[in-house]
């Protein structure tokens, strides 16, 4: 197992890496919506949404891969409301050959983000 780290993405907020690779698989941790300087970006869930991807981007970076690499996303979101926004937001990330993806709702995210994402991505 190989610990993956940016300095391009707030730092971790607990005692884990930013992803591992194993083989030819990379896994992140999930990523909320937290500036450089460790902020919520804003209370507005598309620029959330924006700010988490970004942030997944910088990780796929330091681990020399792209959105194209993604194979998987688990989205995690406080208000299935929110759905439809996020959604927008994400398909704005994603074009071509599409991740599998999951998304559901949860009662609370670290920090009381409204969105927060993980990735499996493939180094094939």
């Amino acid at each position: 197992m190989q610990p993956i780290n940016s300095d391009k993405a707030p730092a971790a907020v607990g005692p884990y890496s930013h992803g591992v690779r194993t083989g030819n698989l990379f896994y992140s941790s999930g990523q909320v919506p937290l500036t450089l300087e460790g902020e919520i970006v804003s209370d507005d869930v598309a620029e959330q949404a924006r700010q988490v991807l970004d942030n997944i981007g910088a990780v796929l970076e330091a681990a020399g891969l792209g959105y194209s690499n993604i194979v998987k996303t688990t989205i995690f979101i406080a208000d299935m409301n929110d759905f439809g926004v996020i959604n927008e937001v994400y398909a704005k990330y994603f074009t071509g050959k599409l991740p599998a993806r999951s998304c559901v709702e949860v009662s609370r995210l670290p920090l009381d983000a409204k969105v927060e994402i993980e990735v499996v991505a493939s180094f094939e």
